[in-house]
């Protein structure tokens, strides 16, 4: 959240350009990655540096996690302590940025508080996006907060620019009792009939594990990272192999990882930890979250 001019910039590495052509997905060629695969690329600056030199209509799916201006402590290049209505309106720019660069029938998905979902998505309205679904992703290590009710979710906001051009159907295994085997419910006795591969995927999350562990995340970069099990769940309904996901806030790389598994291409940013991302890519030692999920189509 930071100006170009206020950025200090690391030197970039050598990258050559195998089969990712990203060079045809912007407007100015001399935008270079910093890190480039077979399947994305990857810049390492402030994503307003990027997004506007992006074409439009070109990605089909926009996942987006920024930091939510609690006061963490992400990167030197990184701010997390504005005044609301700033924080607000840089929102408004990048976000007016990645919905320029969607197909039509694309898709956009912002996790975030929903103090802030909530305003981001009466502006993401107010730009012609189709409101889907608000996703619930319950969270267990909130602490609760004197004169209100305890906070247990964060949201994800699902949008498309129109009639979504793909929906992937996912449906999560029928729920059973960690500690007998048996099942939890039993579906109004209607059990007999239902699809043997799960239960349709609903808009409340509550099977999302946290990333605690180090096997799940950089050691290097101490803020919180995000499962891949809800990246997982993005791509799959949102995408289908070969198509292009753009996330403006790399993080911990989960997005870019999870790409690489299911063969979507991508484009992404990170303004202080891309070279932590690059390690997590190429060494392989950060670990998937189980994930039991069944894609239909």
């Amino acid at each position: 959240m930071v100006s170009a001019m206020q950025l200090v910039r690391k030197p970039r590495l050598q990258w050559e350009e195998r089969d990712f052509e990203v060079a045809a997905l912007l407007k100015d060629a001399s935008a270079h990655p910093y890190h480039i695969t077979a399947r994305g690329a990857l810049f390492d600056c402030d994503c307003m540096e990027i997004l506007p030199v992006i074409r439009d209509k070109v990605v089909d799916t926009v996942f987006a996690d920024p930091p939510f201006n609690l006061g963490k402590e992400y990167g030197s290049n990184c701010s997390d302590e504005l005044p609301d209505s700033e924080y607000l309106h840089w929102c408004h720019r990048w976000i007016r940025e990645c919905v320029r660069t969607l197909k039509p029938g694309g898709a956009l998905f912002l996790y975030n508080l929903p103090k802030w979902n909530i305003l981001l998505g009466a502006f993401l309205t107010s730009l012609g996006m189709e409101f889907r679904h608000w996703i619930a992703v319950e969270i267990s290590a909130c602490l609760p907060i004197p004169g209100r009710l305890h906070p247990s979710h964060y949201s994800i906001l699902y949008y498309t620019k129109g009639k979504a051009k793909t929906f992937r159907r996912i449906r999560t295994p029928i729920q059973t009792c960690r500690h007998c085997g048996g099942e939890v419910k039993d579906y109004g006795g209607h059990r007999d009939a239902m699809n043997p591969k799960g239960v349709n995927l609903k808009d409340v999350w509550t099977d999302i594990p946290p990333v605690r562990h180090w096997k799940f995340k950089s050691r290097e970069r101490r803020a919180n990272a995000l499962s891949t099990k809800i990246l997982d769940r993005v791509v799959e309904m949102s995408t289908c192999p070969g198509d292009l996901v753009l996330d403006p806030f790399g993080g911990s790389g989960t997005t870019y990882a999870v790409c690489e598994n299911k063969n979507r291409r991508w484009l992404g940013m990170e303004i202080d930890f891309a070279q932590e991302i690059v390690e997590r890519l190429e060494g392989g030692g950060i670990h998937n979250h189980k994930n039991d999920d069944y894609v239909e189509g």
